[in-house]
């Protein structure tokens, strides 16, 4: 899951702390990243992630 949510980070610490699996979550803060950035690296990490 991709966020630039920072109340996002709270419920993954949580899910991280009580060992809850989840996939993970790719995080990019809105005003230090350009949408264009954003795209352009989920893009190489879509491209290069395993299914798992």
């Amino acid at each position: 899951m991709f966020s630039q949510d920072d109340d996002f980070l709270a419920e993954v610490n949580h899910r991280q702390d009580k060992q809850i699996k989840f996939s993970g979550v790719i995080y990019a803060h809105k005003l230090r990243v350009t949408v264009g950035d954003c795209v352009r690296d989920l893009e190489i990490i879509a491209k290069t992630a395993y299914a798992e």
